[in-house]
């Protein structure tokens, strides 16, 4: 729930949105009634009149996974979760970037803030402080197997809390001791339950995957407008998206996608130098491949909102009913499926707009355009080449894309001496899916300079004018063009490309009201 920017946890369901404000530097707050409370305390009461009766708990007074059957002594048991943190700290790989790392606390937060893992008000208010002062914990992307959780990535979250290892500060990878040293902020000391609490969950995975769906949400609606400046550069045939035709193939999403290019090309057609009543299928099936995607999203987000809101730890306490619940809560399959679902979608749009610029730089095909878009003319004209690269730029950019489909929720491992025996791969699958969009969004960011290109191109000769436009494209080819410049002789496009990729993540351009 947010509420001036700040979003409460602990109150009701939080929403993808959500998780990305605080990813982006929203402020977080505790629900504050009676009752949140009481839940929490009740639970914190219970866990600790089982310790003073000697109940055995998972975790608490046992060992972790295979390690289950190993009593814990009584002198030991406080000192179990420090040890929990610590020989989970063998992360490596790449770290996740500050925004990335917010959304972790983001949804362990919101996990935790369910009531049912047992946790002190202390160690939720120190997320909140971490939140709040934008101090973000330094961790390695791999380590999880997505079952029992994103344990050794957690691991770094729990250890910032605690005052160990590093945290990203002000940009700066720094030591959490000095940087809580500076804040005044007092490290917590953890309680027997909340080490496990804080690592047995599937909340990397999660804030990956709400990242993930807000980017994939905006690359469906790019590609819709690239798609339809395609169409106009191509002299393409605005018939292929008629009401009346998609009303009779009654996906929702693939509608949506019909109609957005309706609107896009709602305009004066052009003059044609072409006989082929039917355009290729990466313009006339465009609504079919995008909007795929756009069917997905509702029960993407779904999955993805109630694995957010869920608790999904083990052990859960139940401290209204004083029970402790044993089961696997931690396992990851369906971000996991989400994750392995959408990045196949997203790369289809990658290969979609690979088509539709092979056909856009290729002048046996793209309608009287000149070879690779050049824009030079008489006699510098041999010399220039246009997007001729870029084309093999996003060539590869797609290859790439694809080859990163293979699903991750399949390579399920036996580990830890056959405890975890299934597990789901969610963490893998959400940073493939991630590395999927970062190459789509590449492709995007090459095909918008194309076909702004294309569309300059048929004005600079006189085969396009603004009547021949709708407002729409008109509005998205002036920012573009408001921030790069028509290519006539060969420069390097490398900066303009990142450019329009920082854009394009950034969400920068309102691309359909109704979205």
């Amino acid at each position: 729930m947010q509420e001036n920017n700040t979003i409460t946890f602990g109150a009701q369901a939080l929403t993808i949105e959500d998780v990305v404000a605080i990813a982006q530097g929203a402020d977080a707050t505790l629900n504050s009634s009676d009752e949140f409370t009481a839940k929490i305390d009740r639970g914190v009461a219970f866990l600790e009149r089982l310790l003073k009766e000697e109940g055995v708990i998972y975790g608490v007074t046992t060992g972790y996974g295979d390690s289950c059957t190993v009593a814990i002594p009584p002198n030991l048991v406080d000192e179990l979760p420090l040890h929990l943190t610590r020989f989970h700290g063998c992360g490596l790989g790449d770290i996740l970037t500050h925004e990335q790392a917010r959304a972790v606390l983001a949804t362990r937060l919101c996990s935790l803030a369910q009531g049912v893992s047992g946790v002190t008000h202390d160690l939720l208010n120190q997320i909140v402080t971490l939140i709040n002062q934008d101090i973000a914990p330094r961790i390695p992307q791999e380590g999880s197997v997505g079952a029992s959780g994103d344990l050794t990535p957690l691991s770094y979250l729990a250890a910032a809390l605690i005052g160990e290892r590093d945290v990203i500060y002000q940009g700066e990878v720094r030591p959490t001791a000095e940087v809580f040293a500076q804040l005044n902020i007092d490290p917590i000391q953890l309680k027997p339950k909340e080490g496990l609490a804080l690592m047995n969950g599937t909340s990397v995975m999660t804030a990956l995957a709400c990242l993930a769906y807000k980017r994939a949400e905006y690359l469906a609606q790019l590609c819709t407008k690239i798609t339809a400046m395609v169409s106009v550069g191509m002299h393409g045939n605005d018939f292929h998206f008629d009401e009346a035709l998609f009303a009779v193939k009654p996906h929702p999403g693939q509608q949506q996608v019909a109609a957005w290019l309706r609107d896009d090309l709602k305009a004066e057609r052009p003059p044609r130098n072409s006989d082929r009543l039917q355009d290729r299928y990466s313009l006339r099936c465009a609504p079919h491949v995008i909007g795929v995607v756009q069917d997905s999203l509702p029960w993407l987000r779904s999955m993805i909102e109630n694995e957010l809101n869920s608790a999904n730890d083990n052990p859960i306490i139940d401290g209204d009913n004083e029970r402790v619940l044993h089961g696997g809560h931690f396992y990851g399959g369906h971000i996991a499926m989400a994750m392995d679902t959408l990045k196949t979608g997203i790369a289809n749009l990658a290969d979609l707009l690979d088509r539709q610029m092979a056909q856009l730089m290729d002048y046996k095909f793209n309608n009287g355009l000149p070879f690779n878009l050049t824009g030079a003319e008489g006699a510098r004209k041999p010399i220039n080449h246009g997007f001729k690269a870029v084309q093999i730029g996003i060539s590869a950019w797609t290859a790439e894309a694809l080859k990163h489909t293979m699903p991750a929720s399949v390579f399920s491992r036996s580990t830890e001496c056959h405890n975890q025996d299934k597990v789901s791969m969610g963490t893998i699958a959400a940073r493939d899916c991630l590395r999927v969009l970062e190459l789509t969004e590449q492709v995007a960011a090459a095909s918008l300079l194309a076909s702004v290109q294309a569309v300059e191109i048929r004005r600079h000769h006189n085969e396009l004018d603004e009547h021949h436009m709708s407002e729409n494209l008109k509005m998205i080819r002036d920012a573009v063009l408001a921030e790069f410049e028509y290519v006539v002789e060969d420069r390097p496009l490398e900066n303009d490309l990142r450019h329009f990729i920082a854009r394009i993540q950034q969400r920068h351009w309102s691309l359909y009201s109704e979205a």
